[in-house]
């Protein structure tokens, strides 16, 4: 019977599986981008894919406008204001200069209609209207949206007015905007759909929302753009497929056309070459840790919130997920309480860290049982 050698066709087939695990793994380099800053980062996750000055400081134009309808869904939220209201127009808002949603003076204008002028038409009077209504003044709206930015942790912001007109110590970065999206996105879904729409037509007049993704590609749902001849031609850019959600920021493009095309640029990079993996579901058990001294032995620990990583493409086989227990949790467990991390290693490297918490409360157990425990744990500590 004949008999081949087989061994050179066993290590062909392995150096060709290794070759093509290998080439799976490569990704090129970020895109050259025709900005003075960008970013772009998975709203999920909160992953930073791509950056470049990403947390310089720039005059953000009306880009502003996000702000300012962040603190709007915040205090339509906290039900201090209705999308019913009807807003008085000022002087003020109506002759503020740029772009108009075209109120007048001493009429009164739904919120809901100054909420889609500000977002969709950029409107300028109608962000000062609207800061007017929640904080009484301009200026003190401002204070609004520099506290709110401090919560966001939007270290590089100054925000001196609602709109984004040009003023001195008035700035923000690409980093800080890619937050603030995330934040909208993520906290007030039920606003969201405003930032989709193409067109708001106000006093008979139609105009049309300056996102032109909005009309290129069909992933693109959100958000703002900005434009001032100190900024240049700024946007933030969301868009979804397959489950995984960017937000794109470009600042100081050259033009319209630039902008959209330099953000179009991120998003594909983004989605072509990188991927969302959920991996736990916030407060989904994950391990029984032991107990000392409760009326039960163990408590089930899992992750505090929802646990996804964004990675390269064909590199979810080299995730490992590690768990680091307190070693010791004595009774009484409270839900919610911290007893440990699990971290989420690729390669080696931490990529994401997540609190793990008691999923449920244990009480202490009787006398016996926790004078029993004490001296089984200080036996414990002597030997170390």
């Amino acid at each position: 019977m004949f008999k081949a050698d087989i061994r050179p066709l066993i290590l062909f087939v392995l150096t060709l599986f290794a070759f093509n695990t290998q080439a799976a793994s490569l990704i090129p380099a970020a895109p050259q981008i025709a900005a003075k800053a960008y970013v772009v980062m998975d709203a999920d996750t909160g992953e930073v894919i791509a950056e470049k000055n990403a947390n310089r400081s720039f005059p953000p134009a009306s880009l502003t406008k996000l702000m300012t309808s962040y603190v709007l869904a915040y205090e339509l939220g906290k039900g201090n204001i209705s999308k019913s209201d009807l807003v008085l127009v000022s002087e003020k808002a109506w002759r503020t200069p740029g772009s108009r949603m075209f109120i007048r003076e001493g009429t009164q204008v739904r919120l809901e209609d100054l909420m889609k002028g500000m977002i969709i038409q950029s409107g300028n009077d109608a962000s000062v209207a609207v800061a007017e209504h929640i904080a009484g003044s301009e200026s003190a709206f401002s204070d609004l949206m520099n506290q709110h930015a401090d919560l966001l942790g939007m270290s590089s912001s100054t925000f001196r007015n609602a709109t984004g007109l040009p003023k001195e110590g008035h700035v923000s970065s690409a980093m800080d905007m890619a937050l603030l999206g995330r934040a909208i996105i993520q906290r007030y879904p039920e606003h969201y759909g405003t930032y989709s729409e193409k067109y708001f037509t106000y006093n008979k007049i139609r105009q049309p929302n300056r996102n032109k993704l909005l009309w290129r590609d069909k992933t693109v749902d959100g958000m703002k753009t900005g434009h001032t001849d100190a900024a240049g031609y700024c946007l933030v850019a969301s868009a979804k497929r397959d489950g995984m959600r960017l937000i794109s920021v470009v600042m100081g493009t050259r033009s319209e056309e630039a902008r959209a095309q330099e953000s179009q640029k991120l998003l594909s990079y983004a989605f072509r070459y990188y991927r969302t993996h959920k991996l736990y579901n916030a407060n989904e058990s994950l391990e029984n840790a032991k107990v000392w001294s409760g009326v039960r032995d163990q408590v089930r620990v899992g992750p505090a919130e929802e646990l996804a990583v964004t990675i390269p493409r064909g590199q979810l086989d080299q995730l490992q997920a590690v768990m680091d227990i307190d070693r010791v949790i004595k009774a009484p467990v409270t839900k919610g309480k911290v007893y440990g991390k699990v971290n989420v290693l690729l390669n080696g490297e931490v990529v994401r860290e997540v609190p793990l918490v008691a999923l449920e409360d244990i009480p202490e157990g009787g006398l016996l049982k926790r004078i029993w425990h004490a001296i089984m744990l200080f036996f414990m500590n002597l030997i170390g």
